[in-house]
């Protein structure tokens, strides 16, 4: 069968490269074609477009970037016409990929969602949109099958990817000797994410905290798809920058500083206490405070329904709360323990399902009904 896949950002095209291996363990005959990344296209699929090229981050620069996004909507709309898929797969990515799934369904096309977009944090009368859109949807969060079920909706969890790409990963010994690292010296990982201008918001301010905490090494985990030029901006003394080694980095630190996104599960799922950050516009910041209708940015205390970790959003994200809250978790050993603690509970929440594996059996299976 033919599966027309799109992703938006770097962890859409991680989830996105692992259901793709999956489904041709279950389709011998599997073809993909799409939007995403590096890693998507190592296992197989035909780039259209690479996410990089899309990537906005805010209410605000989504609004002014609206003429480029259009172009690239039709775009995706003719090679979709041309291509003629058996289903058209859409990874997170709301903005663009609802808009992709009407054009779909119209064109009589079978349109299945892998990771729901966050229409429970805003919007959340967009679920009456997906309803009518999309014919199978795969939830990764616990609470996503019960929001949906309050609007009538059935969707199938599959567990969360997360949980299984961490499980899978293997330890590595020589991590310390391989990247030129101090083994005396406890490492805070920095993760600012992994979009160019969430870097520019978050990366300045986590280093500039280093004097307090000399007896450590400051490791930034930097990621490939920006040219590693740019990252020379931000080295110093006491900080390194590795690349495209995030689970090392996490298996290795004692703490984290780590912008919001699925970075914040990821390094919970290893028990690495951390604060999550968070800046954009203030435009964007507004609007977002406006809308969203959850208490929390962090997925790690979404899933919990409580403040696991400490979240520094906007003007709460400055140099003096950064240096009392990394205290915490690097001095504190009762608020340490508190903290994995939380982590525990959460990793019993999610349990360990396979969720790509799962998502590709129900997936082909619909398929072949």
């Amino acid at each position: 069968m033919k599966y027309y896949l799109i992703a938006g950002e770097r962890s859409g095209d991680f989830h996105a490269s692992h259901l793709m291996r999956e489904l041709r363990q279950q389709d011998s005959e599997a073809e993909f074609r799409g939007w995403g990344g590096d890693m998507m296209q190592a296992e197989g699929g035909t780039l259209v477009h690479h996410y990089q090229e899309m990537a906005i981050m805010g209410f605000w620069e989504a609004a002014t970037s609206v003429l480029k996004f259009r172009g690239y909507l039709k775009e995706c709309q003719r090679d979709i016409q041309a291509y003629q898929p058996d289903v058209v797969i859409l990874v997170d990515y709301a903005g663009f990929n609802l808009r992709v799934a009407k054009f779909a369904k119209a064109a009589g096309l079978k349109v299945f969602y892998y990771i729901s977009p966050k229409i429970w944090a805003w919007n959340q009368g967009r679920v009456h949109q997906v309803k009518a859109l999309v014919d199978k949807m795969f939830v990764i969060l616990p609470f996503e099958k019960e929001f949906y079920q309050r609007f009538g909706y059935e969707v199938d969890y599959i567990g969360n990817p997360t949980v299984d790409a961490i499980a899978d990963h293997p330890v590595t010994t020589d991590f310390y000797q391989r990247n030129n690292l101090d083994p005396q010296k406890p490492i805070i990982a920095v993760l600012p994410g992994s979009r160019k201008q969430e870097i520019e918001e978050m990366l300045y301010e986590m280093l500039a905290i280093l004097p307090p905490f000399l007896d450590y090494q400051f490791v930034v985990a930097g990621v490939t798809n920006l040219d590693r030029s740019y990252y020379a901006n931000f080295e110093r003394n006491n900080v390194r920058i590795l690349f495209d080694q995030t689970y090392d980095l996490l298996g290795h630190a004692q703490a984290a500083l780590v912008t919001s996104g699925t970075a914040t599960l990821e390094t919970a799922l290893f028990s690495v206490p951390q604060v999550v950050c968070y800046r954009t516009s203030a435009v964007s910041y507004a609007i977002g405070k406006a809308v969203i209708k959850v208490p929390y940015i962090s997925l790690v205390n979404l899933i919990a329904g409580k403040e696991i970790v400490k979240e520094l959003i906007q003007g709460e994200f400055n140099s003096r709360n950064l240096v009392t809250e990394l205290k915490k978790i690097t001095a504190d050993e009762a608020f340490i323990a508190e903290q994995k603690a939380g982590y525990a509970e959460l990793q019993e929440k999610l349990g360990r399902n396979k969720a790509a594996q799962k998502a590709a059996e129900l997936m082909v299976g619909y398929l072949r009904k």
